[in-house]
């Protein structure tokens, strides 16, 4: 592989917290934690959060748990995932992580299930 490829990490951020910010906090860092070796192997690590969290801000919400939240974490990442060239499912249960799985997989964008399934990029 030549080309770096932009990779959505997709895994638990929300789910099982019961809207505890100090819990999604630790899930966002557990995402973030996959960034590194991402852009060490040449490719570009994305997390949705890094761009719905601001967009929710700028909208006024206070936060993930608003009712704004809805209309704007699971459509990002699936606008996302029309510029995405893969997805890193990390574990945990999650529905938002589980539906950008799906939507890679409709449209034939391959899904990792760990880092050393990346091909590193020249």
């Amino acid at each position: 592989m030549s080309t770096p490829l932009l990779i959505l990490i997709a895994g638990p951020y929300a789910s099982g917290t019961d809207g505890d910010p100090a819990l999604m906090a630790q899930n966002l860092k557990r995402l973030e934690e996959a960034a590194w070796p991402i852009f060490e192997a040449g490719h570009v690590p994305m997390i949705g959060e890094w761009v719905a969290l601001p967009v929710l801000s700028s909208a006024g919400a206070d936060g993930p748990t608003d009712p704004l939240a809805a209309d704007v974490m699971y459509p990002t990442a699936e606008r996302l995932l029309h510029h995405c060239d893969a997805v890193l499912r990390l574990p945990g249960a999650s529905r938002g992580a589980d539906r950008d799985v799906a939507i890679a997989q409709e449209r034939g964008i391959p899904v990792y299930h760990s880092l050393s399934e990346i091909p590193r990029a020249s």
